[in-house]
């Protein structure tokens, strides 16, 4: 089994990226600066960072290096101050520094609690702190203690029962938030810049990971404590996200939850202007090739197999052939002769036939680290879980390209499941498709399975997958679908896969919206999914809709993707339909339905779903009164 924790050893010959960043980072005449480590999900983004962090705190003793993960301020009432308290503190748990800062790092504390108090966090900060006052038990910031000593006692008590504290507090330091907090940010910015000039150090990074994975709130609030650090001598951020999430999160503060919104182009001049101040060199992460996911695997199975020692002199020649290769595979040939006669054969023998698929899997995962490594730890498993079940005749190369449908196609995964169990496990379209396309050009192979009603498998990626050895042509499937039969409901992704790119986009779908707003999501932001992320946003569309199927909204969002003519919505919306009880789907949803059966390919599914059933939906559906 392999960690899916961010790590600093680098199987994926991401150091050049890295050494990219440091180079940058040790250009004086560069800083101040921020760069945005740009990268889908799962991409690799948190372990280049890694490699930065332990790489420049060996380079230089006077380089003070700070690790924020975004994600641990999610739970702050004020993640902004949050973060810029933790900078400073960096400063004082330094050793080295700590007595020569602290004089400035007590200014700078105080500044941030001022910065909270009047910026953040009235109900959790400042209303305790007020009722604490009343009593002398506290001493709050001296603008906000002469608001309050204006007012009697009883009159601001009756305020705090009553619910009223937070207006009160608003109209006591109005004034003082106008007039002060321009003020307070440029004297932080004063005194931050004599902190590292007392400090001594020659340059701060400051590295802040998991930005994608906060809330758009948060993720604003963070961006915020960064700016104001804008243009401080000798500093570095750099930021680790999905840039779609930080657009989304930008999206989601500037634009009205109303019609009538901002224009399509000025909300996103606005998103632009604001990621270009902010963001001076943004560096996209590149997608896997099919060579480097090869190498990737192979690589994972060494570091499983070999003990430590071997492992470290696997990675030396890695680094080695990386240096002078950058596009051929690095596999078993490239460090056999480092390797026993017992090592050659573990390594032989260990998931045989899974680089030699990384093809497919390059394909179907889309070149995704994380994915590949769970994929790769839940293969593991269930080929452990066949030797305790001393399952027969059991063929690894089978489990594995059974899998790569289920990751891929859970919608086509679960249909040889169906047509399997009533064949005895060996079903005879499986035959009848690899046969299909045996030796056909694309274009034949397309128009003979819409010929034969198959037409859901003439999807290339599809048929890629069919053509792979090795065939599934008479054999028995049983045992492979009993090692995931607690998947085939839901698929093997389930929610801890589901990119947070497609959380953000379905959670906005999700809000009380206009139609046409609704739309604009599904065009802009549904369609610029790649075709992996897409399943997903379908998948995780799927258990939603089943986790609340009693809710409308949920059937809508669907209604919403087939009109706009996406991909597989079709396919994945008569799949769920086909296993919730009618009895729960609210009947508003059946003249929906009853629009969308003009549809051919939902013509005649809705027909026979709701043919002999007496439920409120099918009572909407059959009604003529439209």
């Amino acid at each position: 089994m392999w960690s899916d924790n961010e790590t600093s050893e680098d199987l994926l010959g991401f150091k050049v990226h890295a050494n990219l960043l440091i180079d940058v980072i040790n250009d004086d005449t560069v800083l101040p600066v921020t760069i945005g480590v740009f990268g889908d999900w799962g991409s690799g983004k948190s372990s280049i960072l890694k490699i930065v962090k332990e790489s420049m705190e060996k380079l230089e003793e006077d380089v003070l290096v700070l690790y924020f993960n975004g994600w641990t301020f999610e739970g702050y009432d004020d993640a902004k101050a949050a973060l810029l308290e933790s900078i400073i503190k960096g400063f004082e748990e330094n050793t080295k520094i700590r007595s020569k800062i602290k004089t400035q790092a007590k200014k700078l504390l105080k500044k941030v609690d001022w910065m909270r108090v009047v910026g953040f966090g009235f109900k959790k900060i400042v209303i305790p702190a007020a009722s604490s006052y009343l009593t002398g038990g506290f001493s709050l910031v001296p603008q906000l203690a002469q608001g309050l000593s204006d007012l009697k006692g009883k009159e601001l008590s009756d305020k705090i029962k009553s619910g009223e504290t937070e207006e009160l507090l608003n109209s006591i330091l109005k004034d003082k938030v106008e007039d002060e907090n321009p003020m307070v940010v440029r004297s932080f910015r004063k005194d931050f810049d004599e902190l590292i000039d007392k400090s001594k150090i020659k340059k701060l990074i400051v590295i802040i990971d998991d930005l994608d994975r906060c809330t758009p709130d948060r993720i604003i609030e963070n961006l915020e404590a960064i700016k104001l650090f804008l243009n401080v001598d000798k500093t570095a951020f750099i930021i680790g996200a999905d840039p779609r999430i930080v657009r989304h999160a930008i999206e989601y503060r500037f634009k009205p939850r109303v019609e009538n919104p901002i224009s399509e182009s000025s909300n996103n001049r606005i998103v632009e202007d604001y990621l270009e101040k902010l963001i001076q060199i943004p560096y996209n992460l590149p997608k896997l090739s099919d060579s480097e996911v090869e190498t990737y695997i192979s690589l994972l199975i060494c570091k499983r197999e070999l003990i430590q020692e071997t492992f470290e002199k696997v990675i030396t020649r890695f680094d080695s052939f990386r240096s002078g290769n950058k596009y051929s595979v690095f596999g078993f040939s490239d460090i056999k002769d480092i390797l026993s006669s017992e090592e050659q054969t573990a390594l032989t023998n260990s998931l045989v036939n899974i680089p030699a698929m990384s093809s497919i899997i390059c394909q179907s995962l889309y070149g995704n680290p994380r994915q590949i490594k769970r994929f790769l730890n839940t293969f593991t498993l269930r080929k452990r879980l066949a030797a305790v079940a001393n399952i027969k005749d059991f063929k690894d190369d089978i489990l594995a390209k059974l899998m790569i449908l289920e990751y891929s196609e859970p919608v086509l995964f679960k249909q040889i499941f169906d047509w399997q169990i009533l064949q005895n496990g060996i079903p005879k379209e499986i035959s009848q498709i690899e046969k299909i396309c045996d030796g056909r050009s694309f274009t034949e192979i397309t128009e003979a399975l819409k010929k034969d009603d198959l037409e859901k498998w003439s999807n290339e990626k599809v048929i890629k997958w069919i053509k792979v050895e090795p065939s599934l042509s008479g054999i028995d499937l049983r045992d492979y679908y009993w090692l995931s039969r607690d998947k085939i409901s839901s698929s093997i992704p389930g929610a801890s896969l589901v990119p947070p790119i497609v959380k953000s986009i379905f959670a906005e779908l999700e809000e009380d919206l206009s139609a046409s707003i609704i739309k604009d999501i599904i065009n802009n932001k549904v369609l610029t999914l790649n075709d992996s992320e897409l399943s997903k946003f379908l998948e995780y569309s799927v258990m939603k809709l089943r986790a609340n199927c009693s809710e409308k909204k949920y059937y809508d969002i669907f209604h919403f993707l087939i009109e706009e003519n996406i991909s597989n919505s079709i396919v994945y919306y008569k799949e769920v339909l086909s296993n919730i009880d009618l009895n729960t789907i609210p009947a508003s949803v059946g003249v929906r339905l009853k629009k969308l059966s003009e549809i051919p390919e939902l013509s005649d599914f809705l027909s026979k779903l709701f043919e002999d059933n007496n439920s409120e939906v099918s009572k909407a559906f059959k009604s003529e009164d439209l």
